[in-house]
């Protein structure tokens, strides 16, 4: 691997992208220890209980400590997740968004566009929820119009700053922006995590056969993770031999390559996202406060929908990113098939009924391993106050890491270099 990253340093472009990426991270993680003015941040994280295992603790999980210390990121990049989550359910029901989605790279920088624009709509709301929060608990030190505005307008152009962040890295940079925002901030959370489970252990307040437990359940989380991720079903494809001129194309055999979790880390993070977000505006409100006793963070009800919504997210997602009729399309158009199958409509079946059964066991790992940190707490324990770092952190950091490992074999490889993955 460290040879591999040693050729990668030697191609220029590759070279380029790669500090560039690391660039906008170390900005990103500068940018979380900005405070927001005019705010008791330790006042406003003891209210929140960030350290005692609830939806606070998780969304500061998620933003790499910036709520808990309130910085300028303190939102993160959970309302533009949440936008494009509505954008993209938008765009199969309504006709011109779908169309605007089928036009290629302008329709797709046409509803980016109109995915921005509801971000702001959302961390508007957020952060007016959250300063209106912070104002009801007496943290705020100038809680005139003025101070409010200021406040608000902080929190809002910090969620966009991180967004622009995102969409850079992913345009000049390496791997997907968003989701490498995400994976520094669990990463960068979790030696504190580590540090604490190792002091509760001397205060004898955490058994050290329990943390021994949690580090054997966390090696079998990553190998399971990489097995999944890797995984994939080879549908063989043939293509017929064609005469133009006097050379002859075609005739090769090869495959489409199914995986087993086409969708990767997204659902995860999809589903946590539609849970945390209605779930944050309900500390806002007390009139809906019940919310929190049925569906509320690390409840029965909060698991049961987040295995719904990543199965949900799973399948959505797979949908939007393969579409068996297009391929079916192409091959036909480039002279491929499938042995034993018609071009067409026969072939895109085919290929729709394999990538669902295929998709199901990928969903059911995924929902599996978002509700595991409960499961574990329960067996080994551990508070979650203590090692709030569990599966959804862990399949991000695995999945994100796969992800961009196999962005740069590409480029290796390209270039005739040995990559990562063997």
């Amino acid at each position: 691997m460290l040879a591999a990253l040693k050729n990668a340093m030697k191609i220029p472009d590759l070279r380029r992208k790669i500090l560039y990426t690391i660039t906008l991270l170390a900005v990103y993680r500068i940018g979380s220890f900005v405070p927001v003015p005019g705010v008791d941040a330790v006042g406003l994280a003891q209210q929140l209980g960030v350290d005692g295992g609830n939806l606070f603790g998780f969304l500061n999980l998620f933003t790499g400590g910036a709520l808990e210390r309130f910085t300028v990121f303190a939102q993160g990049v959970s309302p533009y997740i949440t936008a494009s989550i509505v954008m993209n359910l938008l765009s199969i029901i309504v006709p011109s968004l779908e169309k605007l989605s089928k036009e290629g790279p302008e329709g797709r920088k046409v509803i980016a566009k109109y995915t921005r624009y509801a971000t702001v709509v959302l961390a508007v709301v957020q952060a007016v929820g959250t300063t209106a929060m912070a104002r009801a608990w007496g943290v705020v030190s100038n809680p005139n119009f003025f101070g409010l505005t200021l406040i608000t307008l902080t929190l809002t152009a910090g969620t966009m700053f991180t967004v622009w962040l995102g969409e850079k890295i992913s345009e000049k940079g390496i791997g997907n922006g968003i989701s490498l925002l995400i994976f520094v901030n669990i990463v960068a959370a979790m030696p504190t995590q580590y540090i604490n489970a190792f002091r509760a252990v001397g205060a004898g307040g955490l058994h050290v056969v329990s943390l021994i437990v949690y580090f054997l359940i966390t090696i079998f989380v990553i190998a399971a993770v990489v097995l999944i991720t890797r995984g994939e079903r080879k549908v063989p494809v043939q293509y017929a031999k064609r005469v133009v001129g006097r050379k002859v194309y075609g005739g090769q055999s090869t495959h489409i390559p199914l995986k087993v979790n086409q969708a990767g880390v997204i659902p995860v993070i999809f589903a946590s996202s539609v849970l945390t977000f209605p779930l944050t505006l309900a500390q806002f409100i007390p009139a809906v406060e019940a919310i929190n006793r049925w569906v509320g963070y690390g409840t029965f009800g909060y698991n049961l929908l987040y295995v719904i919504l990543v199965i949900f997210f799973t399948y959505f997602y797979t949908a939007v990113t393969f579409n068996p009729v297009e391929v079916a399309t192409n091959m036909k158009k480039n002279g491929g098939y499938i042995p034993g199958l018609r071009p067409g409509k026969p072939t895109s079946d085919y290929l729709d009924r394999i990538l669902s059964r295929i998709t199901l066991p990928g969903a059911f790992f995924l929902a599996g391993i978002a509700v595991l940190p409960f499961v574990v707490g329960a067996v080994t324990r551990i508070p979650s106050n203590i090692l709030s770092f569990g599966g959804t952190g862990m399949l991000i950091i695995v999945g994100v890491a796969l992800d961009t490992m196999q962005q740069i074999e590409a480029h290796l490889l390209m270039r005739h270099y040995e990559g990562f993955l063997k």
